[in-house]
């Protein structure tokens, strides 16, 4: 089988709230919104967790008083939540405006820049969101995500290595620095830095898919099979195995696969 790599262009990393799952695991998109809207929310109100649903709640409040920063990250990470990105960047975007020097917004604001392609400007706006001197590991993975998709691997390699110095063994960190390896068409170390998140308890679906993939494309396909199978209900595992072939029966398998497979989620350990 002929493996022809090409520069893919990774999902930009889920937000602080959503852990998206697409491609093999056919899972839905979850969504943990009450992780920061709980602010705006009453104590005797709990935050929606329908996405839709978020969006709409959050937007009436946020169209109340838009410079209200809660309100704006709150309809932000709910637009993101509900795939409607480009209007969750303008949001944001506003916000940031209205609120100079906010790290909350500027992070969400710099994950829905990546989110719609702007890779050096996600970075460039991430960068203000932390500091050399105080890092958030989570930012500093998805600089790693935008730094991959411009094609600067060793560079993103970097931010990686310094989010794992602060999260030890994250297999959230570990899968993205193992889809680094893979679009620079190093298999082996792509293999092992997604065996290591594999190992970990904490480990989601989407770190067994992207494990598998890379174990498909070396021409294990039995043992790739194995692994995105295991454990799962039989639809789930026939899903799977039929993902799994149609992208390693693809000449072009690691663009199409980086674009059905998003990074891991780091809202949470994954």
């Amino acid at each position: 089988m002929r493996q022809r790599f090409s520069l893919a262009r990774l999902l930009a990393s889920t937000s602080l709230v959503a852990a998206v799952a697409v491609g093999l695991g056919g899972c839905t998109a979850m969504s943990k919104l009450s992780d920061v809207t709980g602010s705006v929310a009453s104590r005797a109100e709990a935050a929606p967790t329908d996405p839709a649903r978020a969006a709409e709640v959050y937007g009436e409040r946020y169209r109340a008083n838009p410079k209200d920063a809660d309100a704006a990250l709150a309809y932000g990470q709910a637009l993101r939540a509900n795939g409607q990105r480009a209007q969750a960047a303008a949001v944001l975007e506003q916000a940031t405006i209205a609120n100079p020097g906010n790290k909350a917004l500027l992070a969400q604001y710099g994950r829905a820049l990546a989110d719609n392609g702007n890779f050096q400007q996600a970075f460039d706006v991430l960068s203000k969101a932390h500091s050399p001197d105080n890092p958030d590991w989570r930012l500093l993975s998805v600089q790693g995500t935008a730094l991959d998709q411009m094609g600067r691997h060793a560079e993103a390699r970097s931010y990686y290595a310094s989010a794992l110095k602060i999260a030890p063994d994250d297999p959230g960190v570990l899968s993205n620095l193992g889809l680094s390896y893979m679009l620079s068409k190093d298999l082996p170390k792509a293999e092992e830095a997604l065996r290591q998140a594999y190992a970990s308890p904490r480990a989601s679906g989407r770190v067994r898919q992207n494990l598998g993939l890379v174990v498909g494309l070396q021409g294990r396909f039995a043992e790739a099979e194995t692994i995105v199978k295991a454990d799962l209900p039989p639809d789930q595992a026939a899903a799977n195995v039929a993902y799994l072939k149609d992208m390693l029966s693809r000449s072009d398998a690691p663009r199409r696969a980086a674009k059905r497979t998003p990074v891991a989620s780091l809202s949470q350990p994954d």
